[in-house]
């Protein structure tokens, strides 16, 4: 699948709001490190390096939601299609 440049931004939108449907939140942080899925004191959040590219934000949110669980909700076959290439693609 090829994602242009401009469709990142809103990808990363629809990515957090499936987040917010599973009951994680998402946290942008400063740091030396590239993100992912953990819990917190009994929450599930999903931390984002902040000065990383829109695509790898896609690929790290991408992977954590696979890790939540995706297969039990519904998504487009479109994001369905973009959580499993970029999940793989790390």
């Amino acid at each position: 699948m090829k994602i242009k440049e401009k469709e990142f931004e809103e990808i990363v939108q629809d990515l957090k709001s499936i987040a917010a449907q599973l009951g994680a939140e998402v946290r942008y942080e400063k740091g030396d490190f590239k993100g992912g899925y953990c819990i917190l004191k009994d929450s599930k959040v999903i931390v984002i390096n902040k000065m990383t590219n829109l695509q790898r934000k896609v690929i790290v949110l991408s992977m954590a939601l696979k890790e939540l669980g995706v297969d039990k909700i519904y998504l487009t076959p479109r994001m369905r299609e973009i959580i499993e290439e970029m999940s793989e693609s790390n």
